[in-house]
C-alpha cells in the first residue's frame, strides 16, 4: 500500500515538473522573451524558501496542533467514560484494601477548591506516598465480581487507537486487566497461601497508585474545560463519605 502511494507521488511530481517546462516553452514560443521568463522565474525561486517556511513549518504546525487538540478532546471523552463506568467505583473498592488510605483521603476531601497549581502539587505528593495494602483487608470477592463484570468494557477501551497515545492511561488499563486475571483464575480467594495474598496486595497497590494519579489529572482537566462535569465529579467524590449527588 505504501509502495503504491509513493509511486503515485512520484508520477504526480514528474507530471507537474513537465507541465511547468511545457508552459515555459509555450510562453517563449508565443512571446520570444527569455529575459521576461528569467525575471519571473528567479523572482518565484527567491520566494520559494519563504513559501516553504510558511507552508511546511508554520501551517503544518498549526494543523498538527489543531489535530492534537481534537485528539485530546476525544481522549478526554474516553477517560470520562472510564471513570463514570469503572474508575470511581474501583477507587472506592481498592481503598478498602489500603492500610493508610487517610494519606489520600485527607488530600482529596476539598478538591473542589483546588487550582491547577494545587492539582499538580497533589500529583507530586501522591507519587511520593508509600501506600501499604493488604488483600485480606477488604472484600476481594466483591472486587473480583466487579472486575469480571467490567472486563468487556476494559477490553473495548484497550482496542481504542487513541488510548495507545496515552502511555500512562494504557499502563493503568493493563494493570487493571492483570488484576482481573489474577483474581479470576483463583477460584477460592478466601483460602489462599500467604504468598498469594502478598502477590495480590502488590497488584492492588499497582492499580491504585496509577488510578489515583489519573483520577487527579482527570479532575484537573474537568475543572479547566468542563466545570459542570467537575461539579458532578466532586459531588460523587469516592474519598468523601458524606458526598451526595443531590445539591442541598
Amino acid at each position: 500500500m505504501k509502495l503504491k502511494a509513493k509511486r503515485w507521488e512520484i508520477i504526480l511530481g514528474v507530471f507537474l515538473v513537465l507541465l511547468t517546462v511545457i508552459l515555459y516553452v509555450m510562453h517563449y514560443l508565443i512571446f520570444h522573451d527569455i529575459h521576461h521568463i528569467m525575471i519571473y522565474f528567479l523572482g518565484d525561486l527567491a520566494f520559494l524558501p519563504l513559501e516553504v517556511l510558511l507552508v511546511a513549518i508554520i501551517v503544518h504546525r498549526l494543523l498538527a496542533s489543531r489535530e492534537k487538540k481534537m485528539k485530546m478532546d476525544k481522549l478526554g471523552v474516553v477517560i470520562n467514560t472510564f471513570f463514570s463506568e469503572v474508575g470511581v467505583e474501583l477507587l472506592k473498592k481498592l481503598s478498602s484494601f489500603c492500610n493508610n488510605s487517610e494519606l489520600v483521603k485527607n488530600s482529596l476531601l476539598k478538591v473542589s477548591d483546588s487550582t491547577r497549581k494545587d492539582f499538580l502539587t497533589l500529583i507530586k505528593k501522591i507519587k511520593q506516598q508509600d501506600y501499604s495494602f493488604n488483600s485480606q483487608r477488604g472484600d476481594i470477592e466483591n472486587l473480583k465480581d466487579f472486575l469480571i463484570k467490567k472486563r468487556d468494557f476494559l477490553l473495548m477501551l484497550l482496542e481504542n487507537p487513541m488510548i495507545l497515545e496515552h502511555d500512562q492511561f494504557t499502563n493503568l488499563l493493563w494493570s487493571i486487566m492483570h488484576l482481573e486475571e489474577e483474581v479470576f483464575y483463583r477460584k477460592d480467594l478466601k483460602n489462599l497461601y500467604k504468598k498469594d495474598y502478598e502477590h495480590l496486595s502488590g497488584d492492588i497497590k499497582r492499580v491504585y497508585t496509577l488510578l489515583i494519579q489519573e483520577y487527579i489529572i482527570y479532575l484537573m482537566n474537568l475543572k479547566n474545560k468542563y466545570p459542570y462535569l467537575f461539579s458532578l465529579a466532586t459531588r460523587i467524590n469516592p474519598f468523601n463519605p458524606q458526598a451526595k449527588v443531590e445539591i442541598s
